[in-house]
């Protein structure tokens, strides 16, 4: 700020210095003496630099708006006035005074304009102080509703898969114990998300998750249960939030096998999608489906929940798209930028 402060003098002397060449030109030399009067420049310029700390004070004090036009109301003059009747008194000048009145005008100008200058500065500052702070505030709110919605989301998953081991303990038990071995691996990498403070895993580890839930279910549904996988291996490398496909999955199994006895068909796709640039994971099955209505207005915590993350994380209302209707199965596709997994993962 000072280095153009001091520049805008420095351009505006040499404008002065060839205005003064351009209202002279019978001389065939420049007149270097006319040019002493210019150097009264340098403490004004001096003088006006004391509106930044002048300014600063006015901030740290909230100075109403109505009080800064007073003191400048009466500083401008009183500068303007100084500038001229020092130089006069110094100098002996003789010229009447109505000789001063455009100077003294012209120099009120040039106070106004370097305390204009000045304010605007401090409030620009002072704006984008607030912007950074709303936004701060803002990342600070949307990483304590995330990690709200984690927190619900484990233990919901907790509950549902102990239930499932609890089920087939009545059932059978040497496969209840197996699905306790599964559940351990599970809760590893549950417990592993929640250590290391980062919800973002690959889409293999993800799917490797997913795989331990399936096998966990297979014990208890048996061959009811069969799953198709269409993966893309362009995406296995790329990141999304930890247990955001799990819930999909877990969807399916609740309300396409476990109200009935017949077999069902899941089929878990997911792909790299160029030309949008997303990553695009579904989880349909052919179960009885659902009205679209109901599911909207159901309480169930799942893909609710997902849903809410996807738009905290990546800012799209579009990340979740469910197309069931009864009979018809039921179909969940969420779509990730590609973008916003482009980081380093540790």
């Amino acid at each position: 700020m000072w280095r153009n402060y001091a520049c805008a003098w420095l351009a505006y002397m040499v404008l002065l210095a060839v205005v003064l060449r351009l209202a002279d030109s019978s001389q065939h030399g420049y007149n270097w003496r006319g040019l002493i009067p210019m150097l009264w420049i340098v403490p004004q310029a001096f003088v006006l630099a004391l509106h930044w700390p002048l300014s600063g004070w006015m901030e740290r004090r909230h100075v109403p708006f109505a009080t800064r036009c007073l003191i400048h109301g009466v500083g401008a003059p009183t500068y303007a006035i100084l500038s001229y009747a020092l130089p006069g008194l110094l100098y002996e000048t003789t010229q009447p005074l109505s000789f001063y009145v455009w100077p003294v005008l012209y120099s009120m100008m040039g106070y106004g304009v370097i305390a204009t200058a000045f304010h605007m500065i401090r409030a620009n500052d002072a704006r984008r102080r607030q912007e950074v702070a709303v936004q701060q505030a803002h990342a600070l709110l949307v990483a304590t509703e995330l990690n709200a919605l984690r927190s619900k989301l484990n233990p919901h998953f907790l509950f549902n898969t102990l239930h499932s081991i609890i089920a087939l303990t009545r059932k059978d038990p040497n496969a209840a114990e197996t699905a306790l071995f599964q559940f351990s691996d599970m809760l590893r990498y549950v417990l592993d998300t929640e250590k290391t403070g980062n919800d973002r895993v690959t889409l293999d580890d993800e799917l490797r998750f997913v795989r331990d839930y399936l096998e966990l279910e297979s014990l208890r549904l048996g061959a009811r249960l069969h799953v198709d996988w269409e993966l893309d291996d362009a995406a296995s490398s790329h990141l999304l939030p930890a247990l955001s496909l799990q819930p999909l999955v877990e969807n399916s199994i609740k309300h396409a096998f476990n109200p009935h006895s017949r077999p069902g068909r899941l089929l878990i796709r997911t792909r790299l999608d160029a030309h949008t640039g997303r990553l695009v994971l579904s989880v349909g099955d052919d179960g009885p489906g659902a009205d679209i209505g109901r599911v909207r207005a159901s309480n169930g915590l799942g893909l609710r929940t997902v849903e809410r993350r996807l738009q905290l994380e990546y800012g799209t209302d579009e990340g979740l798209a469910i197309d069931t209707a009864p009979g018809a199965g039921f179909v969940v596709t969420m779509a990730i930028p590609v973008p916003a997994n482009d980081k380093e993962f540790t």
